[in-house]
């Protein structure tokens, strides 16, 4: 295990919207990923349409990673059925920890996860004004990111990774038509990223878009969303796999020292 000797490795990927993603693909993806890796990071749309039995056929693919320690956050697509707390339970049965403005730490690591929501980036982000429905929009926004601000804050762990399913910059999802940016993810995701120190953050959801990024505070951003994945390495494993270190004293360890790799198993 990495974590043994000074590093741990994490693999990271989002949008597998089981049953959408073969079988066959599933098993590739997983295949001797316990052997590579020493924590895997699932970045939401986990399922298609939010429903059980999704979850169900996803979750007997990740039971086979035991003992593997998996930690996943929910996307929009988990919502869509109004089961989302059924998805957690059978993920959860399944040896999933999720994250919903919580956080863990693991090897020596400390994760903090969201899901996020959408609301634009930078300058042109939504505001709350206007029409009542906009305010509640904006509310959401605001809630997940004070919800990844709670989590980040109760971190010790001297290197931080954060797991979302929304962007928190437009670099990473730079790829997708303009039109759709305020609703791939949102930039208020990024300032308690920055004000904590994070190493490093994952997020999916922007199929289309780029593969990183950083915030304005230089955090290091990875979009691991599988089709995106799969498409720059056709011969490869769709998942991202990066190093990191777990000895630094400093709070944002790991943020220049980390080594990402992309593994063709």
């Amino acid at each position: 295990m990495g974590a043994q000797h000074g590093t741990v490795r994490i693999a990271a990927v989002g949008d597998l919207h089981c049953p959408r993603t073969s079988e066959e693909e599933l098993r590739g993806l997983f295949h001797r990923l316990p052997e590579e890796a020493d924590i895997l990071l699932l970045c939401g749309d986990l399922t298609e349409f939010g429903r059980v039995e999704e979850a169900r056929r996803l979750g007997e693919h990740l039971a086979a990673l035991r003992p593997l320690p998996i930690l996943a956050v929910l996307g929009n697509h988990e919502f869509e059925s109004g089961q989302q707390e059924e998805v957690s339970r059978v993920l959860t049965d399944q040896g999933v920890t999720i994250l919903d403005g919580t956080a863990v730490e693991v090897h020596g690591i400390g994760f903090a996860g969201v899901k996020g929501f959408c609301g634009g980036f930078g300058e042109r982000a939504l505001q709350p004004w206007g029409e009542s429905i906009l305010k509640h929009f904006v509310r959401e926004s605001v809630d997940e990111t004070l919800k990844l601000e709670s989590a980040l804050a109760k971190l010790r762990a001297p290197s931080r990774v954060v797991v979302t399913h929304y962007a928190p910059v437009a670099e990473t999802v730079r790829g997708e038509p303009p039109e759709i940016f305020p609703f791939l993810g949102s930039s208020r995701l990024e300032e308690p990223v920055n004000r904590y120190g994070a190493s490093v953050l994952f997020h999916g959801h922007a199929h289309h878009g780029s593969l990183e990024g950083r915030t304005m505070g230089g955090v290091p951003v990875y979009n691991v969303a599988f089709p995106l994945l799969r498409r720059h390495f056709p011969d490869g494993r769709a998942v991202r796999i990066l190093t990191l270190p777990v000895s630094s004293e400093t709070p944002n360890a790991g943020r220049e020292d980390f080594h990402a790799v992309q593994r063709n198993a």
